[in-house]
């Protein structure tokens, strides 16, 4: 199986409000994939229609190579799931909670359970009404994961977690992909997390995909901001080739200003000139996001080079 998740032209109507409008994505068996967002961008519902927890108006949707609404039960039976809203029953302690849902699965070893418990720091002998939001949260991470399923759907999965337990958590999501083959689809407003195990990012936008690329490659077409200092005096026409806006001091030992994409222009014009002094400022995942969020989707500005 190639593609582990298969979305076509998939859409959502609310009323007259458009929840998902003509999503196309593809996610590959094997990979952890980042599908990130502001709230109301369409992550919820689009983790909603692949579980046939929602209906889609238009498009398809093809999950581990079945139908999610002809194929629901058989199909649920390979994901693990953890709500962005996650609830569970307060009445009883999480032991025998975990034990309940592991029932439901057919079954999974108590040192599977065990084993993750003790890895998020969760009490299994604290009655679930008492727990804090972070440890109800932990309960979802161990029931998602506890059946090693071929697919984790995870939306919003270290809210309310503290670092510590967020760095456990991807580490979770790793040997997920990385040891035992499993598909992870995340989304999540947490960019670091994202930035450290997604092998591949998705941004949506008022219900519409408006980047789809590796986290590496998206930063290659982005802003960084550079500041770069001389010894010597050097003429604004050294850059003419550089993609970006950039800027000369009077003195002309001073470059200052923004490059576009590959630095490697500007590394070539550098070269030449002895430089003093380099700082470039590689952009992070959270200012790539809010980019895109803001409009910076469509085509950079043609370059230019002014002296200040």
């Amino acid at each position: 199986m190639e593609n582990a998740i298969e979305l076509r032209e998939l859409t959502k109507t609310y009323g007259t409000r458009r929840g998902l409008s003509g999503l196309t994505l593809d996610v590959r068996a094997g990979e952890v994939f980042g599908f990130l967002g502001p709230n109301g961008a369409g992550k919820s519902t689009t983790i909603r229609l692949l579980l046939d927890l929602a209906r889609p108006t238009s498009g398809r949707a093809v999950v581990l190579g079945l139908d999610p609404r002809a194929d629901g039960p058989l199909l649920r039976a390979r994901i693990g799931y953890l709500a962005g809203d996650f609830v569970c029953d307060g009445r009883q302690n999480v032991r025998s909670y975990l034990r309940f849902l592991a029932a439901l699965r057919g079954g999974v070893p108590q040192e599977r359970i065990d084993g993750l418990a003790d890895r998020l720091g969760l009490d299994q002998s604290a009655m679930i009404k008492k727990l804090s939001k972070g440890n109800r949260q932990k309960v979802g991470l161990v029931q998602a994961f506890m059946h090693t399923p071929e697919l984790l759907v995870l939306d919003e999965p270290t809210s309310g977690l503290d670092p510590l337990v967020q760095q456990t958590f991807c580490d979770l999501v790793t040997e997920a992909s990385t040891r035992n083959g499993q598909t992870v689809f995340m989304s999540s407003h947490v960019m670091s997390e994202v930035e450290a195990v997604a092998d591949r990012v998705g941004i949506i936008r008022d219900g519409r995909l408006v980047a789809l690329d590796s986290v590496a490659a998206l930063r290659a077409g982005a802003v960084r901001d550079i500041e770069v200092t001389f010894a010597h005096p050097v003429p604004l026409a050294a850059f003419e080739g550089v993609d970006g806006r950039l800027h000369l001091d009077e003195a002309g030992t001073t470059l200052t200003g923004q490059v576009t994409g590959s630095p490697d222009a500007l590394v070539k014009a550098l070269a030449p000139h002895t430089v003093t002094g380099l700082r470039a400022t590689e952009p992070a995942l959270e200012e790539l996001f809010h980019s895109y969020y803001e409009g910076a989707e469509a085509a950079p500005p043609a370059a230019t080079v002014q002296s200040a």
